[in-house]
């Protein structure tokens, strides 16, 4: 494992358990398809969330949460779509949320953008 996929590995436990701290429950990590990946499939009470996370080493590019962009958003899109439909969920209430990580002098900061986008790409 190289030392990105590491930090990569740390990044998403801390963002699980940021997430299960706020009574949410994990229903798959790193779920691959041909349309994309998606890094969190998680419930919050009745809503199916699709949780995209974003490290960053420090902020001289910018806060994690610009990174998801809007071809990725579209990934992240339709990976959704297909996970749902896989497993049952196509009616279920969805969210997309971006759990940012960045990384600074004073350790990890977790932030959580709520509804960062939607089903649209916006």
């Amino acid at each position: 494992m190289s030392r990105d996929q590491g930090r990569g590995v740390a990044g998403e436990d801390l963002a699980c358990d940021h997430l299960r701290d706020q009574g949410w429950v994990i229903l798959e990590r790193n779920y691959r398809c041909r349309a994309g990946e998606l890094d969190i499939v998680a419930r919050d009470h009745g809503t199916l969330v699709f949780v995209e996370i974003k490290e960053c080493a420090d902020s001289s590019h910018g806060a994690a949460v610009e990174a998801v962009t809007g071809p990725k958003r579209r990934r992240v899109i339709r990976a959704a779509l297909r996970w749902a439909s896989a497993h049952g969920e196509s009616e279920s209430r969805v969210r997309f949320d971006v759990v940012a990580i960045d990384r600074g002098p004073d350790g990890p900061t977790v932030r959580h953008d709520r509804a960062a986008f939607d089903a649209d790409g916006r």
